[in-house]
């Protein structure tokens, strides 16, 4: 079994596991760079901005959830150091608090404040998101012009956002595929780009992967 069948069948079973067209497009600028939609061959993150993104995500939702307690639903996403809030709260002042609490979370370096002021929203379609998300990564796992380990992808009432390191190449396809995928109701691209040089620099050397082994050195018998 290929990688991506293997990819595209682990996805399929995450997909049943979570559940028991013109689509808007939402452009983004994020710190000053043009933000995108996209995704690309493994996380182009370091190993050490993964763990830091890791602590962010951690720390800002320990200090919501004991600040804010259940009044709210609270997701946050971070991407090199970039951290995306999304899901409800229930007025203009918890929206602020919330940005604040993460603003002063350490190593968070911009927000992208994305939470609605409504109800929270319920299993159902917390669930429904879930499904949207499998299947948005299993269309990227199929796209063979697209690599999916490079996206990280949230879903919230419908909405898909994307985040990553991304050349406007990849933004524009990533965001097609997305963009036709099953429930799928608007994209969010939240994305840095990058050039096509300095994708060039971050992925491994053609063949590199399919290289054969060296054969060991035959041993002299006496």
């Amino acid at each position: 079994m290929t990688n991506t069948m293997l990819q595209r069948a682990v996805l399929a079973l995450l997909v049943t596991a979570g559940l028991s067209a013109c689509v808007p497009l939402v452009p983004m600028m994020v710190g000053g760079a043009v933000v995108g939609g996209a995704m690309v061959a493994s996380d182009r993150r370091t190993s050490g901005m993964v763990v830091e993104d890791q602590g962010i995500e951690l720390k800002a939702s320990n200090r919501i959830r004991e600040d804010l307690g259940e009044r709210v639903h609270v997701n946050v996403t971070s991407y090199n150091r970039q951290v995306l809030l999304t899901g409800e709260v229930p007025s203009a002042q918890d929206k602020q608090l919330v940005e604040r609490i993460v603003a002063n979370t350490e190593n968070v370096r911009n927000i992208v404040n994305e939470l609605a002021v409504m109800g929270n929203s319920t299993l159902t379609q917390r669930s429904s998101d879930s499904i949207t998300t499998g299947r948005v990564k299993a269309a990227l796992v199929d796209a063979q012009d697209l690599f999916a380990n490079a996206f990280k992808i949230v879903t919230e009432r419908g909405t898909v956002y994307v985040l990553g390191r991304v050349t406007q190449r990849e933004a524009k396809r990533a965001t097609e595929v997305i963009a036709a995928t099953s429930g799928v109701q608007r994209v969010v691209r939240v994305l840095e780009i990058i050039s096509e040089d300095e994708l060039a620099r971050m992925l491994p050397p053609p063949n590199a992967q399919n290289k054969p082994a060296p054969e060991p050195a035959a041993k002299s018998v006496y």
